[in-house]
């Protein structure tokens, strides 16, 4: 018994020290497990740590690019803004100027109408002494004297009237003219601000929207080296099929224009494609320059121009005037230089090569400051030292004192190549308002039967009542008119106001 005892107790006692070990095993082995655990998570945060400080470098070179750039575009947009402000101040100047000039022929005008009133005050002085004159020695009634002296001095002050009002009304219309045509030719050709999208703005077509994605490239980056290498802004909207290429250099935004057409074509949209694609458009469009500068002066005649004049005589050709190609319009006013020349004896081949090259200063003037004239003649000056072709250029909007002959003639032909019905462009729904408001305008006066606007806005014949309106009155009207016009529209060129009075007797033989 007390061996079966000792035996049970002896197996007890084996099998919790074999549970002791077991258990002290399987802690041991836990605790190797965390030890390696922590290991690996020690080894994961080291990797995590490197990774992201990698990370934060690629992300700080990045930040920098992107600032060089931004700091990049900052200083060139300002400086286009610091420019548009001196073009803005010099403007204000020129008008401030203008302003001035019309207020002193203002003062000379009211000063000519007092002397008017002074002059119908002696007359009625005169025409009072005389009455009495007559009454005492004539031998005839009151009634027939006063009635054949208001007669005579009637007629002779309706005279002297008129012809004083017409002697003013030349002298300042001259003056009003010429300034005009300076101040209007500045604002279409320098401003245009009714057609700024029709010059700044060219529209590439595209095959299909997904072609939009793969122009603007990862991150951007293609339509980014798109605008570095032109210099051309790429707008792209929600415009389907097509994007906008805008700037306000005309040369350039055919070279992006190009450009584009080409990638489109290719389908290789990368930057180092970009930049060999625009170089090529580049080669191409001054190909093509030269050409359109050899073919003007081939068509209208005009031999033996220097290189560089042909160049900038052909970078006319992607630039517009209120609608009107400007190496077009060269060409047509070279030509009428020569009649107008023949016409007058003088030399056709100087009046051709003036006419040619007046506008020649438009292809730098939105880099240069200054009127396109005066740009134009010193550029003429660099390689041609004909002084009458000089001359023509630099006085064909008769800004200088004493203009030359060749100045008028290029003048003249410059206002019949641009003023013609027809030459520059012009909405159909503005051209028609501005017809009825001329119209309008002549019909809200007293005494006007019709009123016609004909020469395609050019002109304004209005018929009056004859019973209401006489002649020195029609004169007085024309002039109204004509301030109201130039006070309430805006026109380009020039417009006539013709009034016309007619009686007529009428009587039936029986």
């Amino acid at each position: 018994m007390d061996t079966v005892l000792v035996i049970v107790f002896s197996f007890i006692i084996g099998v919790v020290f074999g549970a002791m070990a077991m258990f002290l095993s399987k802690g041991m082995m836990a605790a190797r497990q965390a030890t390696l655990a922590k290991k690996e998570a020690a080894q994961i945060i080291a990797e995590a740590k490197a990774e992201a400080k990698e990370y934060l470098r690629e992300a700080k070179k990045e930040a920098d690019r992107e600032k060089t750039l931004a700091d990049g575009e900052i200083r060139e947009r300002r400086s286009e803004i610091q420019r548009q402000e001196n073009r803005i101040a010099q403007k204000e100047t020129t008008l401030e100027r203008k302003l001035e000039e019309a207020e002193r022929r203002e003062q000379n005008m009211e000063e000519k109408n007092r002397q008017i009133e002074e002059i119908k005050t002696d007359i009625e002085k005169i025409k009072q002494d005389q009455v009495k004159h007559l009454e005492q020695v004539a031998q005839m009634s009151s009634a027939e004297a006063k009635t054949e002296l208001f007669d005579r001095m009637e007629k002779e002050m309706q005279s002297e009237t008129a012809r004083r009002l017409h002697q003013w009304e030349t002298k300042i219309k001259l003056e009003a003219d010429e300034k005009a045509r300076n101040i209007l030719s500045q604002v279409i050709q320098r401003s245009a601000a009714e057609v700024v999208s029709e010059t700044t703005a060219t529209a590439v077509p595209l095959p299909n929207d997904d072609m939009k994605g793969r122009l603007i490239g990862r991150e951007g980056r293609n339509i980014k080296a798109l605008e570095q290498a032109t210099g051309v802004d790429l707008i792209i909207d929600d415009t389907p099929g097509a994007v906008t290429l805008s700037s306000f250099d005309p040369v350039r935004r055919e070279i992006a224009r190009q450009a584009v057409e080409k990638l489109i074509m290719d389908g290789r949209i990368h930057p180092a494609r970009i930049e060999e694609v625009v170089n090529k458009a580049k080669e191409d469009v001054e190909a093509a320059i030269l050409q359109a500068g050899e073919q003007a002066t081939l068509h209208v005649g005009v031999q033996g121009l220097h290189i560089e004049l042909i160049k900038l005589l052909g970078r006319l050709k992607y630039r517009t005037s209120y609608g009107q190609n400007v190496l077009a319009h060269s060409i047509e006013v070279a030509q009428l230089s020569g009649l107008i020349a023949a016409e007058l004896g003088v030399k056709v081949h100087t009046a051709k090569k003036a006419g040619l090259l007046h506008d020649i200063g438009k292809a730098v003037d939105r880099e240069i400051e200054g009127s396109h004239a005066q740009i134009g003649a010193d550029l003429v000056k660099q390689w041609d030292r004909n002084q009458d072709v000089i001359k023509g250029v630099a006085e064909h909007h008769l800004e200088a004192g004493d203009t030359s002959i060749w100045g008028f003639i290029v003048s003249a032909a410059d206002a019949i190549s641009s003023a013609r019905p027809g030459a520059r462009r012009e909405s159909l729904e503005s051209y028609l308002k501005r017809l009825t408001a001329l119209e309008d305008i002549a019909g809200s006066f007293k005494g006007v039967e019709k009123s016609y606007a004909i020469q395609a806005g050019r002109e304004v014949r209005i018929l009056v009542k004859p019973e209401e309106v006489d002649d020195l009155s029609a004169m007085r009207m024309a002039r109204d008119i004509v301030k109201k016009i130039e006070e309430t529209l805006e026109y380009p060129g020039q417009i006539r106001i013709t009034v016309i009075r007619e009686t007529r007797a009428v009587d039936i033989a029986k």
